[in-house]
């Protein structure tokens, strides 16, 4: 089973940018897709942000449309978020995330989540 370790995730001001990474144990080049997942205080997590294997497309939610991009690394097992702009409503818990087998994204129950790192976004 391939874990998911997250890091970059730190207290940033609105309007600010962060770059959160994600590193796989094991080959992400086998599953349909790769995500970013996070969970706001009090709310149930939820995809964000996703990017379908080969040369699939990437697909987001429409509120970090613009302002987030998912990329990935099959060699170096690598998943990033580049986030720019960065809102109050961004503060959360960021998980990475990988979809086995073909499934609609980013809004999906995932098959693997990482640990998750803290983003929070405050003046």
């Amino acid at each position: 089973q391939v874990q998911l370790v997250e890091s970059g995730g730190a207290l940033v001001q609105p309007g600010g940018s962060l770059k959160l990474s994600c590193v796989a144990t094991g080959s992400i080049s086998d599953y349909y897709a790769v995500g970013w997942a996070r969970q706001a205080p009090g709310k149930e997590r939820d995809g964000v942000a996703c990017f379908v294997n080969g040369d699939g497309p990437s697909y987001y939610i429409d509120s970090v449309k613009g302002r987030f991009t998912i990329s990935r690394d099959n060699g170096k097992r690598t998943v990033t978020l580049e986030m720019t702009d960065l809102r109050a409503e961004d503060t959360g818990i960021y998980y990475c995330t990988i979809l086995t087998h073909m499934r609609p994204c980013p809004r999906a129950t995932y098959d693997f989540y990482g640990q998750g790192t803290q983003v929070t976004v405050s003046s």
